[in-house]
């Protein structure tokens, strides 16, 4: 199947492997999302964002070294792509002010509904 000039191009970060091919898998039932790229920390995301310039990065909030919130912060220069955190965390847990990212989704309710929805909101207010 070809894919679409206008695909959303996506990056996926999680340090477990279970979540990266959950949220992949998530990117590929979304019509217009496609997968560029999966990594496993917030160092690789600052290097594989710039290597693969997605239009998204679905950023998981608990990393090993750099950690989630510190990477979106990274990521969301002018230009750059929109950052959406997600955790198995409830949002109140941790600080994302300051970071830039789009949104924070919880793990539990990622779906492709979801995706569409977060997607259309951030780059509605760019």
């Amino acid at each position: 199947m070809m894919r679409s000039v206008t695909d959303v191009r996506v990056l996926v970060v999680d340090d477990q492997d279970a979540y990266r091919r959950a949220m992949a898998s998530v990117v590929a039932e979304t019509v217009g999302f496609v997968v560029v790229g999966s990594v496993a920390s917030g160092e690789e995301s600052l290097e594989a964002a710039q290597a693969l310039g997605p239009d998204l990065v679905l950023m998981d909030v608990n990393l090993p070294g750099i950690d989630g919130v510190e990477a979106a912060a990274r990521l969301t220069d002018p230009g750059g792509p929109v950052v959406v955190l997600l955790s198995t965390y409830d949002e109140d847990e941790f600080d994302r002010g300051g970071c830039g990212a789009a949104a924070y989704v919880s793990k539990a309710a990622f779906s492709p509904e979801r995706l569409l929805e977060v997607w259309r909101q951030s780059t509605s207010q760019r």
